[in-house]
């Protein structure tokens, strides 16, 4: 799968002449927003300025709170708005980037429309009913399908966008080392030498709080290993992307080829769940284990979920990692076993 840019300008060509005349823009990034649904955002925004003069207002639900992204939008100075301070009435257009209508991680609401959706994750219905949809699982991230617009529309990439296109693709693909196309890899290459490396350097390497450390400790003291899988509870956590942080991390542990990490943000269970396994489809495997407890969606090797609302009673939580841990090993088909501590008390 290579660069196509016919296919993205015919496609970007449709929008922008949709859109154009329209009115004020939102485009609305997922939950806690990461390095590849703030770029993708801020990409497609400066698209449509550029084409339509119109202005777009970036919307996140929940927190920037990773180092690594907090670190990305003050770097490149990215505005990205929470959305319980939009009057969401004002936008006569509505673009997703990075999540689709209806799927639980991004806030919203299911009842209003939306129009433009452009996505590397597996297609929901729901997107049947928008106006403009460009979702293409087999990318590794949402911002190749940006890049090849703006190549397609000969639009000029400055430094500052050029950074954060390249660092969105390489924490997605983990710098092409998970869930890359070729598309991924030549925007990868074009974008590297056009990226300013202080900042990248300065994403990198956060400065993080006592907090991040304990979480750490958390992780390490709650992973509980059941043959080759690792599951984890964080509990009370004030940062939602530590979930997947902490099952990334895990990951690396030797003998375990796929890990479930669980988290509790402001009485929502945050679910991350990470695998080297090439057999399973990890966005498959969230959804069969939250099914009939809240939603999830993910890619092959990479894939998140909430379950809400849950209260942060600990025991209810240890209930639920419990259950977790007996439904993921029922879907993978493994046999019941008692799970071994990581680190031995």
């Amino acid at each position: 799968m290579t660069i196509d840019l016919q296919k993205a300008r015919e496609f970007s060509d449709k929008v922008i002449e949709w859109v154009r005349g329209k009115g004020r823009i939102l485009i609305v990034a997922h939950d806690n927003p990461d390095p590849d649904s703030l770029a993708s955002a801020f990409a497609l925004g400066h698209l449509l300025l550029l084409k339509t003069g119109q202005e777009s207002t970036i919307a996140f639900g929940g927190v920037i709170g990773r180092g690594e992204n907090r670190a990305l939008v003050s770097e490149l100075e990215i505005k990205a708005i929470p959305m319980e301070e939009l009057d969401l009435s004002l936008f006569p257009v509505v673009c997703m980037v990075d999540t689709q209508p209806g799927t639980g991680n991004n806030s919203y609401p299911v009842d209003r429309p939306v129009h433009v959706v452009i996505d590397h994750h597996p297609s929901r219905e729901i997107c049947d009913s928008c106006r403009w949809v460009d979702v293409r699982p087999e990318y590794g991230a949402c911002a190749t399908i940006l890049f090849e617009y703006l190549q397609a529309q000969e639009i000029y990439l400055g430094t500052k966008l050029a950074t954060m296109l390249y660092y969105a693709i390489k924490s997605e693909t983990q710098d092409l080392g998970r869930e890359w196309t070729r598309a991924d890899r030549e925007a990868y290459l074009h974008l590297f030498p056009l990226s300013n490396n202080r900042i990248l350097f300065n994403i990198t390497h956060p400065e993080s709080p006592r907090e991040y450390f304990l979480s750490f400790n958390q992780a390490l003291e709650s992973a509980r290993i059941y043959g080759d899988l690792l599951v984890f509870n964080l509990y009370a956590i004030d940062n939602p992307d530590m979930v997947a942080e902490m099952a990334d991390f895990l990951l690396r542990m030797e003998g375990v080829t796929l890990v479930l990490g669980m988290g509790n943000y402001q009485d929502k269970e945050i679910l991350s769940l990470r695998t080297t396994d090439l057999s399973v489809n990890a966005g498959e495997v969230i959804q069969a284990v939250v099914a009939g407890l809240g939603t999830a969606g993910g890619h092959g090797m990479t894939a998140g979920g909430q379950i809400h609302p849950l209260q942060g009673d600990r025991a209810l939580q240890k209930e639920l990692e419990n259950t977790l841990a007996r439904r993921l090993l029922e879907t993978l088909g493994k046999t019941p076993c008692r799970p071994k501590r990581l680190v031995p008390s």
